[in-house]
């Protein structure tokens, strides 16, 4: 039974409904009627597919991209530790950093990319930007619970002209909703599994009235993997929505995310392969709380015309306190004082303002109607970081300082302007093509103090100023595929940390700009019967990348010279295939693949190597696997659902030299090697109240890492997860 015979059955029996409800009430003065909200229809078979977004939804413009949307309902995944690579597994290309087990954050990238915190994307909960800082630290530290998600929707970076300048793109998680059916719902997830992992978050929402109303809250603690790993977290939200009319709705959100993560600490080479699971740290503290509300408006004036008003924040600090030294630095007990070192105390607050006017018009050109969007968008940021602070020589958790002042107090400030518009031109029938533009004007300003630091080299003051331009087209061939491709210009602005000179031997090019490139791809998908597909062949120019040389002053004296070091091209192909077959009514099987081919070099360019500067044309540029994929098995047999997953990286390096062979004192750079996974799922449905689901990930205890950080949380091997469990029940009343 396929997905449109369902839907037939379906209809026939609302008619039937229907027709009995009408001869009832010629039998009945006052009968009883339900207004049913909203009716939701799910195919028994065709679960778990990545669906594309609408052409049009809201303000925006979708067509002519490669978006996808993910299920979390229909995605067999460990939820509860935000599993990147079950997340993401039906998005080809996606590169998961599996730093920390706990699943505090989400370490993501496409097309070769940095996946730190996943800052190479304008990251959205609802629509809402939650980026900490996109001009100064673009990373996301707020930390949402995935059971409190209902999909994740991806829009590659070709869309960049409509939200944001990014080069990977758009990743915007959509929260669960309360039952408009009904004054009050409730909903209660809880976990337990490896390392005395305990997890609850509870939910209540429903409709009273015109409003509409839905608030959680989440509390988890797990001891890691590794010696000495431990995570706390909490995290709340509450949203309110009223609509006074079908034309209007107002809605009040906020939401916070706080975790406190005992870091086990980095290592060299010699001591991962001898005991993944060591620590070299007991006293490294790192502690993110983020707060993010937010107010938007939605108008409806007219049935062509649709008016939207968002402002929010990101408000909040990013703690930490650490012994920061090479993983080959023990943190012993110093002889002389018979106490622990002194730590490092770093604090930056983040004050990080938004606001966003966008229109939609459709209008008739010939026989067609096409589509104009666009807006302006006005950001507001203040970043204000310590750093080098001496702390205390204690165990716990302390932000305390023993020598008053800090080695460095900057702010970052940033304001800018943004006016963008699209215009969807409806051809035919089956084809669309949209030409878009995005000009981007602003101006940050870096002041404070850095004690070792000359005074007359800050404040230092960066003007972004950049008109961005894309083109796409969508062509439906058949009804059931769609040809799609583009093109959009996109820049990467300056981090706050590309402007900070280490010491005094280290100095910052007055001239050092913006990165700045295109997205381009063309992609073929569609459905035919019992098959699903998305191919997508792309190109990112990524120039003036951030980096360093080695140059020498008047004196003879060398130095570290922070500039834009050379370019690259990322080239790819991304495969997703799902084949499905229907047993008989009760058992369904799918299989499917999602992998992706990558070239990504260095065009041009010349990095720091001790005191010479050496070419690295043609080396590959770090942390992108020329393979990723995963491909997997699902079985539902009437309330039962089996999953496995393989899951294989190649290999990649960790810094622009393509160095081989790590260093003995720190193993921040060298070869991350090749390394494949096995993850498994089940689940039971006892009832429309009820389920339960297990998870076995990484079944065979695979010793690996994924990447070698330069910087935080220490550069070095992190390792990732063995074979661990965890068992999930999920009650809704």
């Amino acid at each position: 039974m396929n997905k449109n015979t369902l839907m037939t059955l379906f209809a026939v029996a609302c008619r039937f409904t229907a027709l009995q409800a009408q001869s009832q009430q010629r039998d009945t003065a006052a009968p009883s009627v339900k207004v049913l909200d909203s009716v939701l229809i799910t195919s028994f078979l065709q679960q778990g597919i990545p669906a594309k977004l609408a052409e049009t939804r809201g303000t925006y413009i979708f067509s002519g991209q490669k978006t996808e949307s993910i299920s979390l309902n229909e995605t067999p995944a460990d939820i509860t530790n935000k599993v990147g690579r079950q997340l993401f597994a039906k998005i080809p290309g996606m590169f998961v950093y599996d730093m920390d087990g706990a699943g505090n954050q989400v370490n993501i990238a496409v097309r070769g990319l940095d996946p730190h915190r996943g800052w190479e994307f304008n990251i959205r909960r609802d629509g809402i930007i939650t980026n900490s800082d996109m001009y100064g630290y673009p990373a996301s530290h707020f930390s949402m619970p995935m059971e409190s998600i209902e999909r994740i929707e991806l829009v590659r970076g070709t869309g960049s002209l409509q939200y944001g300048a990014q080069f990977g793109g758009m990743l915007n998680y959509i929260s669960k909703e309360g039952d408009t059916t009904r004054p009050i719902s409730f909903e209660s997830i809880n976990s337990t599994g490896s390392w005395q992992l305990l997890s609850t978050f509870n939910a209540i929402g429903g409709k009273v009235g015109k409003f509409r109303y839905y608030a959680w809250f989440q509390r988890k603690s797990r001891n890691g993997y590794r010696d000495n790993e431990q995570t706390n977290s909490a995290a709340e939200g509450v949203s309110v929505t009223w609509s006074p009319n079908e034309k209007v709705q107002v809605k009040l959100d906020w939401s916070r995310s706080e975790y406190l993560y005992r870091m086990a600490g980095q290592l060299t080479d010699s001591q991962f392969y001898a005991n993944p699971k060591q620590a070299s740290r007991t006293r490294n503290y790192f502690n993110p709380d983020i707060h993010v509300p937010s107010f938007s408006a939605n108008w409806q004036p007219t049935a062509s015309t649709r008016i939207q008003l968002t402002g929010s924040a990101v408000l909040g600090r990013r703690n930490s306190v650490l012994f920061d030294k090479p993983a080959n630095v023990k943190d012993t007990i110093n002889l002389l004082t018979n106490q622990y070192n002194n730590r490092q105390v770093d604090i930056d607050r983040f004050n990080s303002y938004s606001l966003e006017a966008r229109v939609l018009q459709e209008y008739r050109l010939g026989h067609q109607t096409s589509v104009l969007s666009g807006g302006v968008q006005y950001m507001n940021n203040d970043l204000h970081r310590k750093q080098l602070g001496v702390g205390t020589t204690g165990t716990d958790y302390d932000l305390s300082l023993v020598v008053p002042g800090w080695g460095r107090d900057l702010h970052f400030r940033t304001k800018n302007i943004a006016l963008f518009a699209e215009n969807r031109f409806q051809l035919s029938s089956g084809l669309s093509v949209n030409l878009g533009a995005r000009w981007e004007h602003g101006r940050t300003d870096m002041s404070g103090t850095i004690v070792y630091y000359p005074e007359n080299a800050i404040p230092v003051s960066i003007l972004h100023e950049y008109p961005l331009l894309g083109a796409h087209f969508s062509w439906k061939p058949s009804a059931g595929s769609d040809v799609y491709g583009g093109i959009s210009q996109a820049y990467r602005p300056m981090l706050f940390k590309d402007l900070i000179p280490a010491s005094t031997y280290e100095k910052v090019d007055p001239d050092i700009k913006d990165s700045r490139g295109f997205n381009a791809e063309l992609g073929w998908r569609g459905n035919s019967q019992q098959w699903h597909w998305n191919v997508t062949a792309f190109l990112l120019e990524y120039k003036d990348r951030f980096g360093t040389l080695i140059e020498t002053d008047t004196t003879g004296t060398l130095y570290t010279y922070r500039t834009n070091i050379g370019d690259s091209r990322n080239i790819g192909l991304e495969i997703y295939l799902q084949k499905d077959w229907r047993i008989n009514n009760h058992m369904a099987v799918s299989l499917f693949t999602s992998t992706s081919f990558l070239q990504a070099r260095y065009t041009s360019g010349d990095v720091k190597s001790g005191a010479a500067n050496v070419n690295v044309k043609g080396n590959r540029v770090e942390s992108a696997p020329d393979v990723i994929a995963r491909s997997g098995v699902n079985l539902r047999l009437h309330r039962f659902s089996f999953s496995g997953t393989w899951h294989y990286t190649a290999k990649s390096y960790a810094d622009a030299l393509n160095t081989e062979v790590p260093p003995p004192a720190t193993g921040a750079v060298g070869l991350v090697p090749a390394y494949q996974l096995i993850d498994l799922t089940t689940g039971y449905r006892f009832s429309r109240n009820l389920s339960v689901r297990m998870q076995l990930n990484n079944v065979a205890n695979h010793q690996y890492f994924t990447k070698r950080p330069g910087f935080y949380p220490g550069p070095g091997i992190w390792p990732s997860d063995g074979r661990n469990w965890s068992l999930t029940l999920d009650i809704q009343l």
